[in-house]
């Protein structure tokens, strides 16, 4: 087991002792978080969350706390239904292209306003700037895509009728009406508007519970979206404890979004089936990267790196598990080992580190476990492995552990933090073995320079995404594509058709034209019986669908 950090001294040049990870130096007049959430901001954020009680934020950077919060009750999440519910009837009945107008105008917003809400996103989450930037890029692709698509997707279509020319069939897209969404913590931009802008578009109002450790920046979302267009009360948020107001959500929703654990994400799913109503989840991931022996190993170096330490590792498809080949491994680690030495900590709200904090003591807990209990059975730490004290309470260096055995807890359990554990494979079947040896299927990774082989490997992954040559963002950023994960890590997808369609319910019109589905003009059952036959057996010589 590696020793604690001291906490004492920083060696000159910005070094950890014991030569950890440089730290990023804060600019001058680098903001703070007294500049940047003030009480008149926290106001005009909270003025439409009721809630009579008070809960409180603290910011993981310095431990301070950030703003008091209303704090609703069950009562509150009635009456915020109520309110949406009365909200959604005209919002449904205004042109989708002018729903998706709103998407587009808030597309342009977020781009121009950037710099408050990637403030806001560093306080509340700790992560680095250029890892908050990755949310303001995810929203604004999703606004583009839907409010360029959100017409042709939820069109009405003709489909082939019963009976070619005598039945016109039109399938229609209805709102479900208001969607209970409960929203994480960990990409608090992305994963509250972001998840709730196609709910929006197909004519959806939404309730939505943020953590309350990240609530100024879906309220935010929010305040802008208003100034964009959307109708204020077709969008509302409540605060509160997530085991207590949560499952007010989830019990009261014709559709509910989730994002978070597969334990809480079960209960979500009971909840929702008992009422009859759909959901979609999207759950925790124990994810792969293959590195095959002809990749270009600098840039898998790279890659994994950004693919294993973004955001601290705290998001779903963060690499947890690098399969790399003997033949390469070696050379591989000299160069991910050193490039994971060099990542600079910090928490400036300016661009410059290379990564920011955990979010919580609860993370850095269960990351010390997983690294402590991994080295008392034998595992070595290869770069890391200690907390970082010097720079705010929930800093911890990116780690890569070698040596990592099934009886240990980092081998099969979800860390969410910057550690990755390291493997060595001989053959790519053992590789894909082993990556899919999880109850997990959210994200993978497969590195490359032969574009066909990589394919063929990624195919046999059993995952919902598969990176080539990327750890997660390509996957996930192409926003036509559907994004979800398999097995514990959900149900449903987000993006593309799929990810707006979940919101609808889907109405077949079928109009019977000038004969009925039944003998006529005089036919006997039996002459009917004869004719539907034929006429089947034509259909299919003329390939009818």
């Amino acid at each position: 087991m590696t020793d604690s950090q001291d906490s004492s001294t920083v060696r000159p040049g910005g070094g950890a002792p014991g030569g950890g990870n440089p730290v990023a130096p804060a600019p001058a007049g680098a903001r703070t978080a007294a500049d940047v959430v003030t009480p008149a901001l926290v106001a005009a954020l909270t003025r439409d969350v009721a809630g009579s009680g008070k809960t409180s934020s603290r910011s993981p950077l310095t431990g301070e706390e950030l703003a008091q919060l209303p704090e609703s009750t069950a009562e509150d999440v009635d009456r915020a239904f109520e309110r949406a519910r009365a909200a959604q009837r005209p919002w449904a009945a205004t042109p989708v292209r002018q729903r998706a107008a709103v998407l587009l105008r808030f597309h342009d917003l977020v781009l121009a306003r950037q710099s408050e809400v990637l403030d806001l996103v560093q306080l509340e989450t700790g992560k680095a700037r250029l890892h908050a930037h990755e949310e303001v890029q995810a929203v604004a692709v999703a606004a583009r895509h839907y409010g360029r698509r959100a017409a042709s997707y939820l069109r009405p279509k003709r489909h082939t009728g019963a009976i070619p020319v005598l039945t016109k069939v039109t399938e229609l897209r209805h709102p479900r009406g208001v969607v209970g969404q409960i929203a994480p913590w960990n990409y608090p931009f992305e994963l509250s508007v972001g998840d709730a802008l196609p709910a929006f578009v197909a004519g959806n109002a939404v309730v939505m519970k943020p953590d309350t450790q990240t609530a100024l920046t879906a309220l935010w979302a929010r305040d802008l979206l208003i100034e964009a267009g959307l109708p204020p009360q077709v969008w509302q948020v409540v605060l509160g404890e997530g085991p207590v107001v949560g499952p007010e959500v989830a019990d009261r929703g014709d559709y509910v979004s989730f994002t978070g654990s597969t334990r809480t994400g079960r209960e979500v799913a009971r909840r929702a089936a008992a009422r009859l109503v759909g959901c979609s989840l999207e759950l925790g991931g124990k994810n792969a990267m293959l590195v095959l022996d002809d990749a270009d190993l600098d840039k898998a170096a790279a890659g994994a790196v950004r693919g294993a330490f973004s955001s601290a590792g705290q998001l779903c498809i963060s690499i947890e598990r690098l399969y790399v080949h003997e033949a390469v491994a070696d050379a591989f680690l000299e160069r991910f080992v050193a490039r994971t030495r060099a990542m600079r900590l910090g928490g400036a709200l300016a661009y410059g580190a290379d990564m920011g904090s955990l979010v919580s003591e609860r993370q850095l807990k269960t990351v010390r476990r997983h690294i402590e209990d991994a080295v008392a059975k034998g595992a070595t730490v290869l770069a890391g492995g200690r907390p970082r004290p010097d720079i705010g309470p929930l800093f911890h260096e990116p780690t890569v552990l070698e040596g990592v055995e099934p009886e240990m807890a980092v081998c099969g359990e979800e860390t969410f933090g910057p550690v990755v554990s390291v493997y060595r494979f001989s053959e790519v079947d053992e590789a894909v073995e082993l990556a899919n040896a999880t109850p997990y299927g959210l994200n993978s990774s497969v590195w490359s320079g032969n574009a066909r082989r990589a394919r063929e490997v990624a195919a046999r992954l059993r995952s919902g995404t598969v990176n080539i040559n990327e750890g997660y963002a390509s996957a996930y950023g192409s926003a036509q594509a559907p994004m979800g994960g398999m097995g514990d890590s959900g149900l449903g997808r987000r993006h593309g058709s799929e990810g707006i369609l979940k919101y609808t319910e889907p109405q077949t019109v079928a109009h019977q034209r000038v004969l009925p589905m039944a003998p006529s003009l005089g036919m006997s059952d039996e002459a009917y019986a004869a004719f539907m036959s034929r006429s089947l057996r034509a259909l299919k010589v003329l390939r009818f669908r």
